[in-house]
């Protein structure tokens, strides 16, 4: 239990970084930009894969569940009123499932540790709990559909597309780890300290 508080707790101190607020802003606008280009890769039969997230694991992989949570929160309800409110009222429900997202992320891939295993294990847990469980209950309550008739389409999709998206997964965090790693070093001491001078 102490190692899954001290995630947490390491996850909320990356907040103090100005280099943690800018890169995980970054990534909340590309993923909802991605979102609102509907950028995907179309695949038979009636297939969809999308990219936004990679945008969500990078920001679980380099900084952890807790900023991953907030990012997720973040990005649902920006993206919901930069482009979705067309669709209706606004669902909490979908939030929620952006907050469990997050969760799986960080607990999976950081602090920046992506392998084979952890990439299946991560995306798994996003396929099974998010897309299959919390979104299929949320679609019901929504469009009071049966729930056995949406999971009829929505298992064999998210099963299908699932190795394609591990493969995804893996490589695009290989990436955002080498681009991360030739980023400046932050300097000596607390960013505070650098800013008034104190450090030097």
């Amino acid at each position: 239990m102490s190692q899954k508080q001290n995630i947490f707790v390491r996850s909320l101190r990356e907040l103090k970084s100005t280099r943690c607020l800018a890169l995980t802003a970054l990534l909340i606008a590309v993923n909802i930009t991605l979102d609102l280009l509907g950028l995907t890769v179309k695949l038979p039969p009636d297939l969809r894969i999308g990219f936004g997230f990679l945008c969500n694991a990078a920001i679980g992989m380099l900084f952890g569940p807790s900023v991953a949570m907030m990012a997720g929160v973040c990005t649902d309800v920006l993206g919901y009123f930069a482009g979705n409110l067309s669709m209706g009222a606004y669902f909490p429900g979908f939030t929620l499932t952006a907050i469990v997202g997050g969760l799986f992320w960080g607990l999976w891939l950081y602090p920046r540790r992506i392998t084979v295993w952890r990439a299946i294990g991560a995306k798994v847990c996003i396929n099974l709990f998010c897309n299959i469980g919390l979104n299929t209950l949320w679609l019901t309550m929504m469009g009071g559909k049966a729930m056995g008739a949406l999971l009829a389409l929505r298992v064999p999709k998210n099963l299908l597309i699932l190795p394609l998206e591990i493969v995804l997964l893996y490589f695009g965090m290989k990436l955002v780890n080498r681009f991360y790693k030739m980023l400046p070093a932050a300097p000596a001491g607390s960013e505070r300290a650098a800013e008034q001078g104190t450090a030097r």
